[in-house]
């Protein structure tokens, strides 16, 4: 694998977790127990943290890229052990 394709898969995999990281620890006003300030939606959350989410994302798709890179190296899981059908 070149290092371009590398950087694709790395960053397919970054933007799919990404959508897997937003949701964890989002509070709304409606959880807090405020009311939605005027012309934000109810479900806007109070803090997104983001840049902790994004760094926990880099993170989580740098696992997940490392496990995915040692299956091509090692040859753990191969197109022949796959049933086919």
């Amino acid at each position: 694998m070149g290092i371009g394709s590398a950087f694709a898969v790395y960053l397919l995999i970054w933007m799919v977790t990404l959508f897997v990281v937003l949701p964890f620890g989002v509070r709304t006003p409606s959880d807090e127990g405020r009311d939605a300030v005027t012309g934000h939606a109810d479900s806007a959350p109070i803090r997104p943290m983001l840049a902790k989410k994004l760094l926990w994302n880099s993170v989580l798709s740098a696992i997940i890229f490392g496990l995915l890179w040692l299956n091509y190296k090692l040859g753990w899981i191969t197109p022949d052990m796959l049933p086919s059908y």
